[in-house]
C-alpha cells in the first residue's frame, strides 16, 4: 500500500503492519507522521479482510517520541491553540487507537520514548525485543506533567509509574516484561516473526467475539475509572504547558533534551 511520506502500510494476510518511517530521525513523531498513522489505522480498521492491526517503525528504534524540532515550532501557541493541537493529534488519535475495534499489537525495538511509550500502550499487546526500552523523560527534560496520555499507572502498577516518571529513568524490556507491559519478550532478530505469528494467532478467532471481548475487557477499565483518569490528566498536562516553570525549562531544556535523547540513542 501507497500513498503516505512518513510510514509505510503494508498487508500480510490479515495484519495490516503499519509502521513509523523516519528512521534517519529515530521516527520522531511529526505532524504529518500522526496523520497519516490516523488515517491508516481507520482504513485498517474499516477493512473487512484486516484481523489485526500492528504498529510497527522502521529502522533501529520504535519510535523517540515527540518531533521536539517541530514542538519548538509551536513554543507561541495560544493555551488555546496548543489545547486543540494536541488533543487532536495525541489524545484523541491515541483512544482511537486504544479504541480499534480489531486487536493491536505494537512491535518495539530500540527505543520507546515519551510519544513513543504512550502510543506503545495504547495497544492491547506489546511484543518488544531483548534491546528495546521504554521511557517518558518529560518531567525532567521538558517541566511538563508527563506525555499528553497517561497510561503509566495502568499499565506499570502505581509505584513504577511513579519511579519511571520522577526521575525520567528508561525501563528494560525485561523489567516491561515482569510488570506485565510487555506481552512478549524476543531477541531482536527474531522480533518480526514472532510479532507476525501472535498476529496470525489471533487472526485464527472469531473476529465479533474479539471485537466484543475487547469492549468488555475495556469497560471493566472505565468502570475503575480509567477514561476520566485519562480526560483530567490531559487537562493537567495543558495546565503544565502554560506554568513559567515550563517556560523556563522549555527553553533550558529543549536544545540539551535533544542532545541527550540523541545520546540515549545511541546507548
Amino acid at each position: 500500500m501507497s500513498g503516505y511520506h512518513d510510514i509505510e502500510v503494508e498487508r500480510i494476510g490479515p495484519v495490516a503492519r503499519i509502521s513509523h518511517n523516519r528512521p534517519e530521525l529515530r521516527n520522531a513523531e511529526n505532524t504529518r507522521l500522526l496523520e497519516e498513522m490516523m488515517d491508516a489505522a481507520e482504513r485498517a480498521s474499516r477493512d473487512d479482510g484486516v484481523r489485526v492491526i500492528v504498529i510497527a517503525g522502521k529502522g533501529d528504534h520504535f519510535s523517540a517520541g515527540h518531533d521536539l524540532k517541530e514542538g519548538a515550532s509551536r513554543r507561541d501557541f495560544t493555551v488555546e491553540q496548543r489545547y486543540a493541537h494536541e488533543e487532536r493529534l495525541f489524545y484523541d488519535f491515541c483512544l482511537k487507537i486504544w479504541d480499534a475495534p480489531k486487536p493491536t499489537i505494537c512491535q518495539v525495538q530500540g527505543a520507546c520514548v515519551a510519544a513513543g511509550f504512550m502510543l506503545a500502550n495504547m495497544c492491547d499487546l506489546i511484543v518488544a525485543s531483548e534491546d528495546a526500552f521504554f521511557a517518558d523523560p518529560v518531567v525532567q527534560t521538558l517541566g511538563a506533567a508527563a506525555v499528553e496520555v497517561l497510561i503509566h499507572p495502568t499499565v506499570l502498577g502505581h509505584r513504577l509509574a511513579m519511579d519511571m516518571l520522577y526521575t525520567g529513568r528508561r525501563l528494560t524490556a525485561a523489567e516491561g516484561l515482569s510488570c506485565g507491559m510487555v506481552s512478549r519478550l524476543v531477541a531482536r532478530s527474531d522480533l518480526e516473526t514472532a510479532t507476525l505469528e501472535l498476529a496470525n494467532q489471533i487472526a485464527k478467532a472469531p473476529p465479533f467475539a474479539l471485537k466484543l471481548v475487547k469492549r468488555s475487557l475495556h469497560r471493566a477499565l472505565d468502570m475503575q475509572g480509567f477514561r476520566a483518569a485519562l480526560d483530567a490528566h490531559f487537562d493537567t498536562h495543558q495546565l503544565s504547558h502554560a506554568t513559567q516553570e515550563f517556560k523556563e525549562t522549555w527553553e533550558r531544556g529543549l536544545s540539551s533534551g535533544i542532545t541527550r535523547g540523541k545520546s540515549a540513542m545511541r546507548r
